[in-house]
């Protein structure tokens, strides 16, 4: 069998843009490459900028003069967004690429003039491909999520950090207690850290359905606590509230910023959406998303669907489908990559909450654990879930209508399923005559 493969434009040629800069970037300065057409052959011109608005500002307008028709700057950490972000709103087309899929090229120097050039002529001959960058509201939103949930990470830690202390403190709170840090949790903390030591008092600060559990309190507030460990909790403490604070702080930001993009608010029929329900709404309909895992699932892919095509296009540049791996007759699943690690894992929090569900993706958890596991079937889930995302954005009217746990049952091969029932009754050993049911 032959297979022809041919990367061409609309016009049937192969894409050459005649004029293309290319930008290495470091911290302090950035090497471009412009490369133009000249009377015989092309013209490469490679310098330094420095990582300055004024410089890299100057360095737009020379590439406006110039005529350059793409510019391809590397991303390196985060030294790439004033180079980004400047030249895209002096009006000149920008690609960020990943460094990794541009530079693995066994035998060739590594410097950075030669990167430059490299990245200039990769630009010019079409063979690279932009990452996702959003627009500026979406980068804004996004810094917020991203924040709140390294805060809410650093809370838990310090959580952690409090409930070793207790233990080393011989105090085994946290096995009667379901909240360690609920109001009769922290009426017993703070009890600890003014002095209190008496198991019998501690226990009777415990409210509602903590209270019968009062003589197994007593035994688990019996310890050493003693004043370091006072000194140390009431610090945690203080970290723990305060890192509260900045959370609550955050998610109002985040809640008016949400409500602020045009795109999210909810609309009438007029504005072509038939439920009026706003964006975050119609993805907290899906089983799983709760209102903060559409925040961020916003904040990480934005609102505009253009970027990605097909939905498949979305599952794999988030990492949740696998690579195809082919040599010879042999064909495999490889790593999919680590992919957006919010984006990640705010699906794999819906993927575990779906899981638990009566819905179509609880079943589909089901009935994928039994032959796949775990960890794989959380994964299927998410990416079902990131699929059904694609559609309610791309889709200002589109609502989420789940397919019922049953909807596998409803279609299923009968036949197939007869055949295999025999084939697994004839290995046991039993010979199989069927009749047909009155």
């Amino acid at each position: 069998m032959r297979t022809d493969i041919e990367d061409i434009d609309a016009d049937g040629d192969e894409e050459m843009v005649e004029r293309v800069g290319a930008i290495d970037v470091a911290k302090a300065s950035g090497k471009v490459c412009v490369r133009l057409p000249g009377r015989q052959r092309r013209v490469t011109r490679v310098f330094d900028v420095t990582a300055t608005t004024n410089a890299i500002m100057a360095l737009a307008d020379e590439l406006t003069e110039l005529g350059v028709q793409r510019v391809v700057v590397e991303s390196t950490s985060d030294y790439w967004r004033p180079f980004f972000y400047l030249l895209e709103a002096r009006g000149l087309l920008v690609w960020l690429v990943n460094a990794r899929d541009v530079k693995q090229v066994p035998g060739r120097p590594k410097t950075d003039k030669l990167d430059a050039v490299w990245l200039a002529k990769l630009n010019e001959r079409g063979m690279l491909r932009p990452s996702f960058v959003p627009p500026r509201e979406i980068r804004e939103l996004r810094d917020y999520t991203r924040l709140r949930a390294e805060l809410i990470e650093e809370r838990s830690r310090h959580k952690q950090r409090l409930e070793k202390l207790l233990e080393d403190a011989l105090i085994k709170l946290s096995t009667v207690a379901t909240d360690l840090f609920g109001k009769s949790g922290r009426a017993m903390l703070e009890a600890l850290i003014t002095g209190e030591h008496d198991p019998e008092v501690l226990a009777d600060l415990a409210l509602g359905k903590m209270r019968p559990k009062r003589a197994a309190l007593k035994e688990a507030l019996t310890g050493r606590f003693d004043d370091h460990h006072a000194e140390l909790a009431r610090m945690l403490l203080d970290q723990i509230d305060a890192l509260g604070e900045k959370i609550e702080t955050l998610t109002d930001r985040v809640d008016q910023l949400v409500g602020q993009l045009p795109e999210a608010q909810a609309r009438g029929a007029d504005g072509g959406t038939e439920s009026g329900l706003s964006v975050l709404e119609r993805l907290d309909e899906i089983p799983g998303v709760g209102l903060r895992a559409a925040q961020i699932i916003v904040a990480e892919i934005g609102l505009d669907m253009t970027q990605f095509p097909t939905a498949a296009h979305l599952v794999s540049w988030a990492k949740l489908s696998p690579r195809t791996i082919q040599s010879g007759p042999r064909t495999r699943s490889g790593r999919t990559g680590r992919g957006n690690p919010y984006l990640k894992g705010a699906l794999g929090e819906v993927a575990a909450a779906a899981a638990r569900t009566d819905t179509f993706l609880g079943h589909r958890y089901r009935r994928l654990v039994r032959r796949k596991g775990h960890q794989r079937a959380l994964v299927a889930v998410a990416r079902s879930a990131l699929v059904i995302v694609w559609h309610l954005l791309a889709d200002p009217s589109a609502r989420f209508e789940d397919l019922g746990p049953d909807y596998y049952e409803h279609r299923i091969n009968k036949d197939r399923r007869t055949h295999d029932l025999i084939r697994q009754l004839q290995a046991l050993g039993h010979q199989v005559t069927l009749s047909s049911a009155a």
